[in-house]
């Protein structure tokens, strides 16, 4: 085993148990739109974070270089409310719950004092992928090391002449997304990863909510090309759909090993540098970084480095005993859980959900290229077949998500009721 492998092992698979227990940790990104169509006053959004401290009780985790709050924390409950990478975006970050009822329970009491704060001042926040007003907004990371390093580093795009990618390296400050973690164990975290990423075509036609104005693509989920058209995605393994199933453990690994560190702390400074594949990191003889004001320096890899490594995987396999699903746009209001609702019965009925895909007529029209079917059925507008054939294949997923949610026994089925009419089930 190489000692990047067994650094990897040491990171993602240290915090898995063999437990029966099964909680839902879910991440809610929302832009804060100016509802008149302007680009949204990033004061109203700083004092938003300061009333939520007087009237919530919130406490301050984390301040930007000005000492302006960025971070919420309830002491109770430990949810946390937190800008994400923009002034303009806020992410609501629930501590793991043992139902949707509880997260939602908190989510809407915080929204009514939010909606009401930011309906003052004609802002609010509002249930898109995109920012609706990205084209007016600054677009500037928070002044914060972490947010800034990665923003920098997403601009060093315009440097790169041997990778097609977009030209929107600001992009982190107006996408947003819907994430659920669940729990996981040494038993089934690869069963989980396998069974989740032969489903993406469906969540794509489920959940697309992220159309772009800005570039003519034929795409109703404009992240992905934003995610995998970026410095993020220079070695496709580190970003989006997992290009094929895993046979084991070693062949898991193997693949994260292909992803990218691209980021390493030096004395409590933060610097940036071009993606390097994990594999390849600690044979890296030196490696020509940037600190936040883009003044080069000369580091030498550490083992102490992988401690920061991420990936971003649609299936990703996190530090904390968990799965997180990345692949879903923040949805309308109206539909905020349906998402995690989804996830949730999927994973209980884990056996059937194989069984079923194992045999999928869906595949046998369409292939498995998991990554290129994600592709083709978030388009702007499908064939009669394809439309029929992946909205036969939502409606077979979301019974076997129904049937998972009953096995639960929390009365969470009410969260899938907006698929069902759409699929009109």
């Amino acid at each position: 085993m190489s000692r990047s492998i067994e650094l990897l092992k040491r990171r993602y698979l240290e915090n898995l148990k063999d437990s029966s227990s099964l909680f839902v940790g879910i991440e809610l990104e929302y832009p804060v739109a100016n509802l008149e169509g302007r680009a949204t006053d990033i004061k109203i959004v700083l004092d938003l974070m300061r009333y939520l401290i007087s009237t919530l009780n919130f406490t301050i985790e984390k301040v930007d270089d000005f000492e302006n709050p960025i971070q919420l924390v309830e002491p109770i409950s430990q949810d946390r409310i937190v800008f994400e990478v923009s002034y303009t975006t806020i992410e609501f970050a629930f501590a793991k719950a043992e139902s949707i009822q509880e997260v939602e329970y908190r989510f809407q009491r915080y929204m009514d004092f939010i909606q009401r704060k930011l309906g003052e001042s004609q802002h609010a926040i509002v249930g898109c992928g995109i920012h609706p007003n990205w084209d007016k907004n600054q677009n500037c990371p928070v002044a914060h090391s972490r947010y800034q390093m990665l923003m920098n580093y997403l601009n060093l795009s315009s440097t790169v002449t041997d990778a097609s990618l977009h030209n929107f390296p600001e992009y982190g400050a107006f996408i947003c997304g819907s994430q659920v973690q669940l729990d996981v164990s040494m038993c089934n975290y690869l069963s989980v990863i396998n069974a989740f990423t032969q489903i993406e075509a469906a969540k794509a036609y489920l959940f697309a909510n992220s159309d772009f104005s800005g570039a003519d693509w034929d795409t109703k989920i404009a992240r992905d090309i934003f995610w995998e058209e970026s410095m993020h995605g220079i070695y496709s393994e580190n970003v989006g759909v997992n290009a094929r199933l895993f046979k084991d453990e070693d062949d898991f690994f193997a693949y994260l090993d292909q992803s990218a560190i691209f980021t390493a702390e030096r004395d409590d400074q933060t610097y940036y540098f071009y993606p390097i594949r994990v594999k390849d990191y600690l044979d890296t003889n030196a490696i020509t970084a940037y600190d936040l004001d883009g003044k080069e320096y000369i580091l030498h890899p550490e083992e102490k480095d992988f401690q920061t490594h991420r990936s971003y995987q649609y299936q990703d396999l996190t530090t904390r005993g968990t799965v997180e699903f990345r692949s879903v746009c923040t949805q309308p209001l109206d539909r905020t859980f349906a998402s995690a609702a989804f996830h949730l019965g999927l994973l209980v009925n884990l056996e059937k959900l194989e069984a079923y895909l194992e045999k999928a007529n869906f595949f046998k029209i369409f292939s498995r290229d998991y990554k290129g079917i994600r592709r083709q059925f978030s388009k702007k507008s499908l064939s009669t077949e394809e439309e029929e054939a992946v909205a036969q294949f939502a409606k077979d997923l979301l019974i076997l998500a129904e049937e998972g949610l009953e096995m639960r026994g929390r009365q969470e089925l009410i969260y899938l009721q907006p698929l069902k009419e759409d699929l009109r089930l």
